[in-house]
């Protein structure tokens, strides 16, 4: 059962680190994009994104039991420790810097239940959507956050493969 739990825990922050890389990797190429392209693509993460967005919060509440279950004191233990806040820290960078840009991009897309209900949350520390925003810098922090929140990712997942490896 610890190794399943191991191996699961690994699968699902491996799904959160890849959909933080593939937003990072875009970046260079979405720099190129005016305006108008920039606002027609942003939607379209909704709703793949977001479901597979699941993964992160479920793998940050396995890191958190197998730290539980692990020995204490032993250099996996603290490895885990480690991926855990990494991966704490990856999932505090979408609240705080990714989420309320998403609510401006995603402001005239019709949402699905489950969708809109995710998206309310911190909705009112979404940037004013009035046409005088500044979309570039929107566009760098939602761009940037998610190269933070890759390198955090990759970070948790190299602690973690190599705490299961000992």
């Amino acid at each position: 059962m610890f190794v399943a739990l191991q191996v699961f825990t690994i699968v699902l922050v491996t799904i959160a680190t890849a959909l933080a890389l593939a937003h990072a990797l875009e970046w260079p190429g979405k720099l190129r994009l005016t305006k108008e392209q920039y606002f027609a693509i942003q939607p379209i993460y909704y709703p793949g994104f977001t479901i597979g967005g699941a993964a992160e919060p479920s793998g940050l509440l396995l890191v958190a039991v197998l730290l539980y279950v692990m020995p204490t004191g032993t250099l996996a233990h603290w490895l885990t420790a480690a991926a855990f806040v990494a991966l704490l820290a990856m999932h505090a960078t979408y609240w705080i810097l990714t989420h309320p840009v998403n609510n401006f991009w995603l402001k005239d897309t019709k949402l699905l239940r489950a969708g809109a209900s995710f998206f309310k949350l911190g909705a009112s520390r979404a940037p004013d959507a009035r046409e005088d925003v500044d979309w570039t810098a929107l566009r760098d922090r939602w761009e940037f956050s998610h190269v933070v929140r890759a390198g955090l990712g990759m970070v948790s997942l190299v602690l973690l493969v190599t705490a299961v490896a000992l």
